[in-house]
């Protein structure tokens, strides 16, 4: 019994308390009472702690965006992480686009050039891929960590603190605001107790009332009295808690470092992985070769000759003429048209055959090559095995 109605007084209490708080608020933004200003460096530090926590709430989900662009995966993984459970392993993007390759060139035969190309490019996403991953898992831990345990932890703290402080400044508000009409009222008694009526057959009248107001007199001072405690205890609590909440507040310039720290580590990991990814790229068009060359001279077999974006060597024993800078047909070429037999040949560049017509050609592989009669000029018939086609002569060698 006892505790039920302490508790029935606390929440009395606490009543009281809100509703005083709520017409202090209410009257302060009417303008129909004072307000307790905060001192300038306690205001410029609370400015810069909210602008603290709503740039780096920006930068945070913006970055979890530049890392994770699927906005379902990224629910997918606030839903495990507020369950505290570890997320499925997914294959990304770069990934999943290596392993099509890979089956694809697969598909179309490794001993093709496309089908060899495409296996090559596709072991170079998965790489990337894998780059990809570790950028992600060290930019989480290292940059998205300490800013979340901020937005998380240190503000909300500086917010609760940061509360606090407004609903001791209101109650500070509202003692002072009693005080204020304490004395007033006292004032007004006092100057109804000197104002005596005139008459005699008034006195017993007046002593009747000047008695009841000299008990008015004693409650109001005693109002005063309690009002003036109020305000100083209340002004101490403010006192406190401003100091509690500056504290804490001087305390962003540390998270400014720390997170400076951080985001020289997001810098560090975002330039490990785009030096690998370049890297992997650059080893991938060593592998191709003059792959973008005969891209080209694919797309536009029909106007001439497929040319090599380099030459070092000249099929067979071709030179350069010394006077005219024109390319020398060569006797081992002119002798091969006008024979019926076949060659060996090494051919010095990639090929991806334009039709049906053409054979594909892998660097460094060797083929037999012959001439037929009435055929173009800049072009010879290879076979490798079963298969036969048209191959360019500016990407063979003859041998001996």
């Amino acid at each position: 019994m006892n505790i039920m109605d302490f508790n029935v007084k606390k929440l009395a209490a606490d009543a009281g308390t809100f509703l005083s708080r709520a017409v202090q608020f209410t009257e302060e933004k009417l303008g129909q009472a004072e307000k307790t200003e905060l001192d300038a460096h306690l205001e410029n530090l609370l400015s810069k702690a909210e602008c603290t926590k709503i740039w780096t709430e920006k930068i945070m989900k913006q970055t979890e965006v530049l890392l994770q662009p699927n906005p379902n995966a990224r629910i997918e993984e606030f839903v495990y992480e507020k369950l505290d459970r570890k997320a499925p392993s997914r294959v990304n993007n770069p990934e999943l686009l290596g392993q099509y390759m890979i089956d694809a060139g697969t598909e179309f035969g490794p001993g093709t050039a496309y089908g060899n190309a495409l296996i090559k490019c596709g072991e170079t996403q998965k790489r990337i891929g894998t780059a990809d991953r570790e950028l992600i898992q060290t930019s989480a831990l290292n940059f998205l960590t300490p800013l979340r345990n901020f937005i998380e932890g240190d503000y909300k703290t500086i917010a609760k603190e940061r509360k606090l402080l407004q609903n001791k400044r209101l109650d500070l508000d509202a003692a002072k605001t009693r005080l204020k009409k304490a004395k007033t009222a006292e004032a007004k008694s006092s100057q109804l107790n000197s104002a005596r009526p005139e008459g005699d057959n008034m006195v017993n009248f007046f002593y009747m009332l000047n008695f009841l107001h000299v008990k008015w007199l004693k409650i109001w001072a005693e109002e005063v009295t309690k009002s003036e405690q109020e305000v100083r205890i209340t002004q101490s609590e403010f006192d406190r808690q401003a100091e509690i909440t500056r504290l804490l507040l001087e305390g962003i310039s540390s998270t400014h470092a720390h997170h400076l720290r951080c985001l020289n580590d997001f810098v560090e990991a975002q330039m490990t992985y785009y030096a690998q990814c370049y890297q992997y790229m650059l080893d991938l068009q060593k592998q191709l070769g003059s792959f973008p060359s005969s891209y080209l001279c694919n797309n536009n077999h029909n106007a001439g000759t497929p040319v090599p974006s380099a030459l070092p060597n000249v099929i067979g024993s071709s030179a350069m003429a010394s006077t005219s800078g024109l390319v020398i047909s060569s006797p081992n070429i002119s002798d091969l048209k006008e024979s019926s037999g076949s060659r060996k040949a090494r051919v010095l560049y990639d090929y991806d055959a334009a039709n049906s017509t053409e054979l594909s050609l892998l660097a460094d592989e060797v083929i037999t090559v012959f001439s037929i009669i009435g055929m173009d000029s800049d072009w010879l018939m290879g076979e490798r095995g079963n298969q036969k086609g048209k191959v360019p002569i500016t990407y063979l060698e003859l041998l001996n």
